[in-house]
């Protein structure tokens, strides 16, 4: 059965008028809104920990647990990825807004970046990478997958532990994210976002559209 999209001016059953929204083609956009601030970690062919900050990547997988990273070749980081097959993704709280955007504007090739901000680079307890100690949520992450999508190779990590502060898990053992004040990415306007206000419980808001 072909399903059939109303014409130009038809708009909706459910709109008319004014209610109705307009829409500009905005052409082939590789964007999606709000982006994590990914700052990802690894040792490089000296042995020092770098860190690099990514916008593209994101849970790939709820079984295994896993993750994706996107990264350019020309990257300092993909290098190492490619030699030591293990990374972290370390999220920073708005408190390291500047930190993390420094991380992505310069390469490790020249520059010592934990060195430059004085943040702390642990070494991971089950892979071969750093995290950063000061960040409120550092996972740990072996690669398992690479994948060359042109631009960028995407990497799959399958994540070994996690590590969260210790301030941001209550009696149950759950993370409370409100408070840990997680650092976004608005990669159209291209600024550094705080977490907004809390509309809903997940799983619950929606079950008005549930038939009794």
């Amino acid at each position: 059965m072909s399903h059939r999209f109303p014409r130009p001016g038809q708009g909706s059953s459910r709109l008319s008028g004014t209610e109705a929204t307009m829409k500009q083609s905005a052409g082939r956009l590789g964007l999606l809104f709000p982006n994590p601030v990914l700052v990802v970690g690894t040792y490089d062919q000296r042995g020092e920990p770098n860190v690099a900050t990514l916008a593209w990547g994101g849970i790939a997988s709820s079984g295994p647990e896993s993750v994706s990273i996107a990264v350019r070749p020309s990257r300092y980081t993909f290098e190492a990825l490619k030699r030591t097959g293990a990374f972290t993704v370390n999220l920073p709280s708005v408190a390291y807004a500047a930190e993390a955007d420094f991380f992505g504007m310069v390469s490790g090739r020249t520059i010592r970046k934990l060195e430059a901000t004085g943040l702390t680079p642990v070494h991971g307890e089950f892979v071969d990478a750093p995290y950063i100690a000061e960040f409120p949520y550092n996972m740990e992450c072996e690669v398992v997958q690479s994948l060359d999508l042109g631009q960028h190779t995407l990497f799959i990590g399958e994540v070994r532990d996690v590590k969260i502060d210790e301030t941001l898990i209550d009696e149950e053992g759950n993370p409370r994210w409100g408070e840990a004040k997680i650092l976004g990415f608005d990669s159209g306007m291209r600024a550094y976002r705080a977490p907004g206000e809390v509309m809903g419980d997940a799983f619950s808001i929606g079950r008005k559209f549930i038939s009794s």
